[in-house]
């Protein structure tokens, strides 16, 4: 398996659904597994709004093991001796895609001129990057969250691309609450004075308080009231009594600022404003011609003749169950052929990354 990235640069200029191009854009990407002579084992996988290229590779930041690297590799649910695996970090962050901390034409890190980016534009790097690898159809494409969310833009948006399309714990639209969380973490991150408008790429420090406090907002709604009690309910950090003042006197506590300040030291703020703005703006029944979610989906993948999985988990508040349900509607809808599966799992949102026989043989299964 490959430890360092590998970048595409894309031969011409990237359109952004904003209307401007992204001049000169680079995708960072990491492969595992031989492609074969026909190009027909390549399996996309697609990460989440805080992962990266690195999905069965030790992180080179912070040196622990790839996010999905329980799923990824020989002989695993997603297995690199029979399938060419890929995995691209999304134009907009920071892991050697182009993003807000990259240099713009004038030598300076773009910062806020970055241009606010879509999750569609996200696949066209992508789709621009297999084009450049010379794969013109994918075996099968994975994501769960936002990268479930690419996976369905991919879907809909360049339906021969793929062949198979899984989906995991995602949805079609970011709903009203999770751009009122996401809002909550942009504003945390510009309260900072180090923010300095975006521009503190040159400075001694960064916004890391308010980087982290939205780390912290977001890990929450990754996690579920069970799992939260199970893991720590009120227990007490390091201290046999409540100290009556603001220290981390909770577990739960202490936990949580642990996510933030590790977040800190392998992210870049300006990249979560954009990244979080993009998920806000994802709405896949508005793109294809729809005013209203609700029965138009279906318009999105008329015509497909790609094989969908759609699985979601009875624990996560952040992407319901109802979600995967009105996607597998509109699939219907359209004359698609579908799967569903809800699974059961304590953890919440998250489940899709941990440990869960259910899920591993339901991605080995559908691939397969």
């Amino acid at each position: 398996m490959s430890d360092t990235s590998l970048c595409y640069d894309l031969p011409g200029d990237l359109p952004l659904d904003s209307g401007q191009s992204l001049v000169g854009a680079r995708i960072a990407y990491q492969t595992y597994g031989e492609l074969n002579a026909d190009r027909s084992n390549a399996v996309l996988i697609c990460h989440a709004l805080t992962g990266d290229q690195y999905v069965a590779s030790d992180h080179p930041i912070t040196g622990k093991p790839g996010w999905w690297e329980r799923m990824v590799g020989p002989e695993k649910p997603i297995d690199t001796n029979r399938f060419h695996v890929i995995c691209a970090n999304v134009i907009g962050s920071c892991m050697g895609s182009t993003g807000p901390a990259s240099l713009a034409s004038d030598g300076a890190p773009y910062a806020m001129r970055f241009p606010v980016i879509t999750i569609r534009d996200m696949v066209r790097g992508i789709v621009a990057l297999l084009d450049g690898l010379g794969i013109a159809q994918l075996h099968t494409v994975v994501g769960g969250s936002m990268g479930g969310m690419q996976a369905l833009s991919l879907a809909a948006n360049w339906q021969a691309r793929a062949a198979r399309v899984l989906v995991i714990a995602s949805t079609a639209r970011h709903s009203a609450q999770n751009i009122a969380f996401h809002e909550v973490g942009r504003q945390a991150i510009m309260a900072d004075p180090a923010w300095a408008d975006g521009d503190y790429y040159a400075r001694a420090a960064s916004p890391d308080n308010g980087l982290a406090v939205a780390r912290m907002a977001a890990h929450i709604t990754y996690l579920s009231e069970e799992g939260l009690t199970a893991k720590f309910g009120r227990r007490l950090q390091d201290r046999a009594a409540k100290s009556f003042g603001f220290d981390a006197d909770f577990q739960v506590e202490s936990y949580l600022r642990y996510q933030g300040s590790g977040f800190t030291q392998r992210f870049d703020a300006n990249s979560y404003l954009y990244i979080t703005r993009a998920m806000d703006y994802f709405d896949l029944a508005e793109e294809f011609g729809a005013e209203e979610h609700g029965g138009k989906l279906a318009r999105a993948f008329a015509g497909t003749e790609a094989r969908f999985f759609i699985v979601s988990f009875d624990s996560d508040w952040l992407y319901p169950t109802a979600e995967s349900r009105h996607i597998v509607h509109a699939l219907n809808a359209a004359g698609a052929k579908v799967s569903f599966v809800e699974l059961s799992a304590p953890h919440g949102h998250d489940s899709f990354l941990l440990e869960h026989e259910q899920l591993d043989r339901v991605v080995k299964g559908f691939i397969e």
